[in-house]
C-alpha cells in the first residue's frame, strides 16, 4: 500500500471523529438531535476507566469464545453442506428446500428456539451465533463449487483418481476463494447476532454490558460496547481475509505470484497460445504460427527443414 491510500485511511476515522466532538460540543440540534451525545472526549474518558477493570476483559472474553465456537462450527457445516448440495443431487433434492426457507429467517429471531431447545444461555446464544454465519458460508461454497471447470475433475478421472482424490485434490482446494469470500461475510453477521443475543438472553459479554449500560442511561458507556464492537468485528474479518491470502496464495493471480509459479517472460507472455485441437488426442495442441511457417531465419541447422528433391520431367 502506498504512502498516500495509508495516510487517506488514517485520515478518514480521525476526520470523523472530529465532526462528532464539533456537533456534540457545540449542542448541534436541526434535525439531528446531537445534544445528548456523549462527546468524543467523553467516550475515550469512559473507555480508559473501564479498561481497567477486570469486568470488561471479562465481558470481551466471553464474547470472543462464543464467537470463536459459533463461527467455527459455522464453518465446518457451513462447507461440507455447501459441498454436498453441489455435488450431490440426492443433498440438493433433499437439504436444498429446507435451506431455502430456514434461511431467509433472522439468527436473531431463533432466541425462542435457543430458549426452547438448549438447556443453558451460553449453548443458546453460540447456537444463534453459528446460525447467523452458516448460510453466507454455505451459499458461497456452493456456488463456488458449482462454478469449478469440469475438465479438471475429468483430468484427475482419467489418470485413475476416485471421488475423494477430486474431492481433496480439485473441489476444495478450487473454491476456497469462494469458501472465504463466505467466511468473511460470516464473520460480520455472527457479531452482529452474537451482540444481539447477549442483550437479549446473556449473562455476561459485551453486548449485555452495552444494554446495561443503556439501561442506566450511561451513554458514554454505550458508546464504549459499540466501539469495542467495531473494533472486535475489524480484527477478526481482517484475520479471516489474511488466513484466505495466505491459504490460497498459490492460486494463479494471487497477490504476489511468487506461490502460483514462475512467471512467464515477456516474450512468452506476448507470444500467442497454443489452442487445442478438437481432432486430435487429448493433450494435444494444434501447432503455433511459427511452427507453420517454418524455423526462424537464425533457427540452428539441425532444426531446419530438409529440401524436397525435385523430380526428373517425363519425357
Amino acid at each position: 500500500m502506498s504512502r498516500r491510500r495509508h495516510l487517506v485511511r488514517v485520515a478518514s476515522p480521525l476526520a470523523a471523529l472530529g465532526v462528532w466532538q464539533l456537533l456534540t460540543s457545540l449542542d448541534v440540534s436541526l434535525w439531528l438531535r446531537f445534544e445528548q451525545f456523549p462527546t468524543v472526549v467523553e467516550v475515550a474518558s469512559a473507555l480508559a476507566d473501564r479498561i481497567g477493570t477486570e469486568a470488561y476483559w471479562q465481558d470481551l472474553g466471553h464474547s470472543l469464545r462464543r464467537i470463536a465456537l459459533g463461527f467455527l462450527l459455522a464453518a465446518v457445516l457451513g462447507v461440507a453442506t455447501g459441498t454436498a448440495v453441489a455435488r450431490s443431487r440426492w443433498a440438493a433434492d433433499v437439504l436444498g428446500p429446507l435451506v431455502e426457507i430456514v434461511r431467509p429467517v433472522p439468527a436473531i429471531a431463533l432466541v425462542p428456539v435457543a430458549i426452547l431447545l438448549l438447556p443453558t444461555n451460553e449453548q443458546g446464544i453460540v447456537f444463534i451465533t453459528c446460525a447467523a454465519a452458516f448460510f453466507p458460508v454455505l451459499v458461497s461454497t456452493r456456488h463456488a463449487v458449482r462454478a469449478l471447470d469440469p475438465a479438471w475433475e475429468e483430468a484427475v478421472l482419467t489418470m485413475g483418481g476416485g471421488r475423494a482424490r477430486v474431492l481433496f485434490s480439485v473441489v476444495l482446494p478450487g473454491a476456497l476463494p469462494g469458501v472465504f469470500g463466505g467466511l468473511s461475510v460470516g464473520i460480520g453477521v455472527a457479531w452482529i447476532c452474537v451482540i444481539s443475543a447477549e442483550m437479549i438472553s446473556g449473562e455476561y459479554g459485551v453486548g449485555y454490558r452495552t444494554w446495561q449500560d443503556y439501561t442506566v442511561v450511561d451513554y458514554p458507556g454505550v458508546f464504549v460496547g459499540m466501539a469495542t464492537i467495531g473494533v472486535l468485528g475489524r480484527l477478526t474479518s481482517t484475520a479471516v481475509e489474511a488466513l484466505g491470502r495466505r491459504v490460497t496464495a498459490w492460486l494463479p493471480g494471487a497477490a504476489g505470484g511468487g506461490a502460483a509459479g514462475p512467471a512467464r517472460s515477456a516474450d512468452s507472455a506476448s507470444a500467442p497460445p497454443h489452442r487445442a485441437d478438437p481432432a486430435s488426442p487429448a493433450g494435444a495442441t494444434s501447432p503455433g504460427p511459427e511452427s507453420l511457417a517454418g524455423p526462424a531465419p537464425d533457427a540452428p541447422a539441425d532444426s531446419a527443414v530438409l529440401p524436397v528433391p525435385e523430380k526428373e520431367p517425363v519425357t
